[in-house]
């Protein structure tokens, strides 16, 4: 049940916090978050990170969804097992923020994105973000770790 309320809640606050910035109108860049380090910025990515095949957004679609669909598949057959805690939190964070991704995808057609970072690496500083990003890197992180447990 806790990983379902994880999975839950990610959906629903990214999906509350993209709402919200989708109706400011005069964010872009102007605000400013960590004494500078991290600004507010909107942006509609139509492609998958970093903007990879936004030319295809169809596609786009179709590969989140099978892939969202598989993890499920995932979180699914291990959550009566209730031994692997990172495998199950990786997954949950994973399929939170990818679902909530994909709903934008397919309600709007691009993905809401919201904050970027100030860093002294400019390529770092040109990607912007949103909070299901980082749920499902570091999700699939977790994943990851939870196979060199065994």
């Amino acid at each position: 049940m806790k990983y379902a309320i994880i999975t839950a809640a990610i959906f629903a606050g990214d999906f509350f916090l993209k709402d919200h910035m989708e109706k400011q109108q005069e964010i872009q860049g102007k605000a400013e978050l960590c004494n500078g380090r991290v600004r507010l910025k909107k942006y509609h990515n139509k492609g998958a990170a970093l903007n990879f095949l936004e030319k295809s957004p169809g596609l786009v679609k179709k590969a989140s969804a099978a892939v969202l669909l598989v993890l499920a598949a995932f979180w699914c057959l291990f959550l009566p097992k209730k031994k692997n805690t990172c495998l199950m939190l990786g997954l949950s964070l994973a399929i939170g923020g990818g679902a909530s991704n994909l709903y934008d995808r397919v309600k709007k057609g691009y993905v809401m994105d919201y904050f970027s970072f100030h860093t002294p690496w400019k390529w770092l500083n040109q990607i912007v973000f949103n909070i299901s990003d980082f749920c499902v890197i570091l999700g699939s992180i977790l994943v990851i770790l939870s196979g060199k447990n065994k």
